[in-house]
């Protein structure tokens, strides 16, 4: 059983491989936009067709892999040969539905991209269905990569999985700026669809199709690091995956409500003309939000899934809840503080992507309308692993289902905007229904393991909460300073001075931060700082 000192080193070794991959993903987004812009036919038609794999790839096999595939490989590494065979059947079967699904919808490329672009115009539908011929391969090779990643991170190999994204930035960057040298650059998204050849759609959607590729193969040498090696199995029956098969099929109806309101989303969305934030802007928005999520919740989150997994597994529910209640007092430790940055820094955030001051105030504005909901979201996605731990996908099947029903209702209400707010009010819903779903999930986990350690969460988030009220106010005040709302301001007059307003806002509203959870004694603040300070007293 992992110890709390174990699990903060696998937390940090998770989040420094996410740390050096959103790095590079932040990269390669700039890169993109100046390549091809955040805004525009072609940026939109690109933005619909890259996102169609992660959609199917969810759809068939994303979350079910991730909600059953750990819990079952703890339990099946109770078996006599240590779970062996369970890992080959499931991959086998898992390999055999992915690469049946990303040939059926690379066939059906064409209805997807109308499924989601019908409100395009023709000659944007016509690019985007031509990149989805490139882009869809991405299935199978997202699928290899959720299956062998998880598969290391039930052996405890936590690294690989966070680290080898790095792989397919890196590529993703290289074939962006083969693109910009073969065929020049195009920031603020000018180039109509009807201005890209073949060759030019193959340089840009093979690419990054290539790094998903690498990004997958290169997991088997880790596999074979830790002794494991792959036989194909078709021999389905005696490993308990009809265990499995169930608790999937909740999942997959799950992943098909948030995929119906994904759908809903972009075809409201698409409604915005060309010079507004559409597909792209809101896509980049979103990985702004996911940042600070992805090297904080996921981190922690992933190394607390595996141990609360082998509790559940042997029914010590009050070291569950335990462990839920470490996981989101400790990741909302720093989430509130990254919320209240990126909230400040919207403006300064955009202008690294773009350059019109208009485009920059468009996108900005889905950031903060974003931003609004990453402590519920991050609170969420513990609850929702927690479940998945006590092998429960039932549950968070219609706790989904609610926050499915708001979105689709707020968005659609959202097509009655003005063209220049769609995007905006789309991700206000989104943040609205998220908050919901979350207050929603910790009473019915309350109900699961008869209580949540619920007051000590409250009384952290609170703490947290007064702490942040400064910070803000710190940070606005910086940002007046900086210019940050002024189109001739110092922060938006160019990416480094953007990058370096964001650092002294963000600096500057840490140390007010942590400077009063210090004065207000915060046991989550100690708890993190105490390992540290120790080691640097024994050095």
């Amino acid at each position: 059983m992992p110890k709390t000192d174990s699990i903060g080193r696998a937390s940090a070794f998770l989040a420094s491989g996410t740390i050096v991959s959103r790095i590079l993903g932040f990269v390669k987004l700039i890169v993109l936009a100046g390549v091809i812009g955040q805004v525009g036919q072609s940026t939109n038609a690109f933005a619909v067709a890259n996102q169609l794999p992660n959609t199917v790839y969810v759809i068939v096999a994303g979350g079910v892999l991730t909600a059953v595939l750990v819990p079952q490989i703890v339990r099946a590494s109770l078996h006599a040969d240590g779970g062996t065979a369970y890992i080959n059947k499931l991959l086998t079967l898992a390999l055999a539905i992915l690469a049946a699904t990303t040939i059926a919808a690379t066939a059906l490329a064409p209805m997807l991209t109308v499924l989601y672009g019908s409100n395009m115009k023709p000659e944007s539908l016509a690019l985007a269905t031509a990149f989805a011929f490139w882009c869809l391969p991405q299935i199978f090779f997202y699928g290899l990569y959720t299956v062998l990643g998880e598969v290391l991170n039930a052996r405890k190999s936590f690294g690989p999985f966070t680290w080898v994204p790095v792989l397919n930035n890196v590529v993703a960057i290289a074939g962006l700026l083969v693109f910009s040298a073969l065929y020049g650059a195009d920031p603020n998204g000018a180039r109509l669809a009807t201005g890209f050849t073949s060759a030019m759609i193959a340089v840009l959607a093979g690419t990054a199709t290539l790094g998903v590729v690498l990004q997958a193969v290169v997991l088997f040498y880790f596999w074979h690091r830790i002794g494991l090696r792959f036989r194909p199995d078709f021999r389905f029956r005696g490993v308990g995956l009809g265990v499995a098969g169930r608790m999937a099929s909740w999942t997959f109806g799950m992943l098909l409500l948030t995929t119906l309101a994904g759908i809903v989303e972009t075809r409201v969305v698409t409604l915005a003309g060309d010079t507004d934030a559409s597909v792209a802007a809101l896509n980049t928005a979103w990985l702004i939000f996911m940042l600070p999520h992805s090297v904080i919740t996921v981190s922690v989150a992933t190394a607390y899934f595996t141990r609360m997994s082998e509790h559940a597994s042997v029914g010590k529910l009050a070291l569950v809840r335990t462990d839920a209640s470490s996981a989101i007092r400790g990741t909302t430790l720093i989430i509130m503080l990254a919320s209240a940055v990126i909230a400040v820094c919207a403006y300064p955030f955009a202008r690294v992507f773009v350059a019109p001051y208009g485009q920059v105030l468009s996108i900005g504005n889905v950031i903060i309308a974003y931003v609004l909901g990453l402590v519920a979201f991050c609170v969420l996605f513990v609850i929702q692993r927690t479940f998945y731990a006590l092998g429960d996908t039932r549950t968070p099947f219609f706790f989904t289902l609610f926050q499915v029903t708001l979105v689709i209702i707020g968005v659609l209400a959202c097509a009655l905007l003005p063209s220049a707010w769609i995007a905006a009010g789309v991700a206000l819903t989104v943040t609205v229904s998220g908050i919901a779903q979350a207050g929603l999930a910790a009473w019915l986990l309350r109900g699961r393991l008869g209580g949540i350690d619920g007051r000590r969460i409250l009384r952290s988030l609170a703490t947290y909460s007064v702490a942040t009220v400064p910070a803000i106010l710190a940070g606005v005040a910086l940002l007046q300073v900086l210019g940050g709302t002024r189109e001739a301001g110092f922060a938006l007059s160019g990416k480094i001075q953007a990058v370096l307003a964001m650092g002294v806002i963000g600096l500057g509203m840490s140390a007010v931060y942590f400077g009063l959870l210090l004065l207000m004694r915060s046991s989550e603040l100690r708890g993190f700082l105490d390992p540290v300070l120790d080691r640097i007293r024994r050095r």
